[in-house]
């Protein structure tokens, strides 16, 4: 049997993340393009994450430098299947104690688009991005993501297909919409071993009867955001959207709250917030129904469109009124989890280039994004590795108050921890030479930005 030849060890703590990816690379060409690769994403950004960026070649008369080859070959024709690095890649996340699953978690499933030039690169075409809040040219992945008060981390990428690009359209038998790729996602976490206490997704999803209905038919639970104005039929009398249901709770102040509760939402940077939670009733939802309509928001009164979400949820209600207020700040805290699925967006596309591959297959495609998802998981095993801490409580009202035990705050809410966080720590004058050494001061931005402190918009 032949021994497999060395390979050119990459910087610093990356190496040890290589090595225990190496089993699933056959050759000594696609191991050194990973140690490349990743490198070349870890790296401090000073320019877009292409190729000649990876090599750090030219941008454009360095497209031929060997480097630069190299890195187009292994990401576009070597032989390597990104599905196994993946799989292995959660497998070691499930396996470590600092980042491992656990059941008062969220699965947060979540889309999002990048602008893209022409028709010629697989799955673009002319479709609403989230990105830039409009319809434009450009591409969309489908994702979920795991996340407690202390860490999130990507599962799976998969990319949506517009009808635009298929023959027949949505009478394509490849065809599927974003909830039929969401409820894929949610199956494939599962069959990962990924434990968590409920899905977690915005409006897209909640208002989708298909994801709803199949989420319910696998007994699988969640807690999905509805819009405002969502209109249902009820008798003349009786509420009609979310938004009258919730003026239907007796709100008379916080003296006299109705059927409204207290809950104390905790946050990563150690402040607290009051907000208010009841379960509504709204034509076949109630807390008493099998789907259930809670109404979260910082003023009762006014309920203001930035900090007040709709929720449906197919979590049973409590018989037990202390373990009822209980059940309202549990399903505020899941919500709440899904703000770490924008910040994730940040991170990966701002430090990472998520979106800056110059490639046009779908394989190509895919690979690039399960690269990117390896770099970013390997921060937080340099994160933990410098900060150890202990793995998150299991249960959701030990775990709430941890959410400060994690990586520090930033200093600031929200961002991508850019500025004199990232370079805290750093030799003055330093170049990129063996950088990702420095992997915990120069990833803060990925690992160690707090969120922000309530939802930017309604959901």
């Amino acid at each position: 049997m032949t021994t497999r030849r060395l390979c050119p060890p990459a910087p610093g703590p990356l190496e040890a993340y290589a090595q225990r990816l190496d089993p699933l690379f056959s050759s000594l060409a696609q191991r050194r393009g990973l140690r490349n690769y990743l490198q070349g994403l870890l790296l401090p950004r000073d320019r877009n994450k292409t190729l000649t960026g990876l090599a750090g070649a030219e941008p454009i008369s360095g497209a031929q430098h060997r480097e630069v080859q190299r890195l187009q070959w292994f990401l576009s024709e070597s032989a390597w299947d990104h599905e196994q690095i993946n799989n292995r890649r959660v497998q070691l996340l499930c396996q470590d104690p600092a980042t491992t699953p656990h059941d008062a978690g969220a699965l947060v499933i979540d889309d999002t688009g990048d602008r893209k030039d022409g028709t010629a690169t697989a799955h673009v075409a002319r479709q609403y991005l989230g990105s830039v809040g409009k319809i434009d040219n450009g591409i969309v992945a489908v994702t979920s993501l795991w996340a407690d008060e202390r860490c999130y981390w990507p599962i799976h990428a998969v990319p949506y297909t517009p009808a635009s690009r298929l023959a027949g359209g949505e009478r394509h038998p490849g065809f599927r919409t974003k909830p039929q790729l969401a409820v894929e996602l949610v199956q494939a976490a599962q069959q990962a071993g990924v434990r968590f206490r409920a899905v977690v997704a915005d409006c897209a999803y909640g208002d989708n009867p298909g994801f709803t209905e199949a989420l319910g038919a696998a007994g699988v639970p969640y807690v999905l955001a509805l819009k405002p104005r969502k209109g249902t039929w009820a008798p003349a009398e009786a509420a009609h959207t979310p938004t009258e249901a919730a003026g239907d709770l007796g709100w008379q102040g916080s003296s006299k709250p109705g059927r409204w509760r207290r809950v104390t939402r905790r946050f990563r940077d150690g402040h607290t917030e009051i907000w208010w939670a009841a379960d509504a009733a709204l034509g076949g939802w109630g807390p008493d129904r099998r789907l259930r309509l809670v109404v979260a928001t910082t003023d009762p009164g006014s309920l203001p469109g930035h900090s007040t979400w709709y929720l449906l949820t197919n979590l049973p209600r409590p018989t037990n009124r202390r373990a009822q207020q209980t059940d309202l700040a549990d399903i505020v805290r899941l919500y709440g989890l899904r703000n770490w699925v924008e910040q994730g967006y940040k991170q990966v596309k701002g430090e990472l280039g998520w979106a800056d591959f110059q490639v046009r297959s779908d394989r190509a495609i895919r690979r690039h994004w399960t690269l990117v998802c390896c770099a970013f998981s390997f921060c937080w095993q340099a994160w933990f590795a410098e900060h150890p801490a202990q793995p998150a409580a299991p249960n959701p009202q030990a775990a709430a108050p941890t959410a400060a035990r994690g990586a520090p705050a930033t200093g600031h809410r929200g961002g991508t921890g850019r500025g004199s966080v990232v370079a805290g720590g750093a030799t003055p004058g330093a170049g990129l030479a063996w950088a990702v050494e420095r992997a915990a001061t120069l990833l803060a931005g990925v690992v160690a930005s707090a969120p922000a402190t309530a939802a930017a918009t309604a959901a």
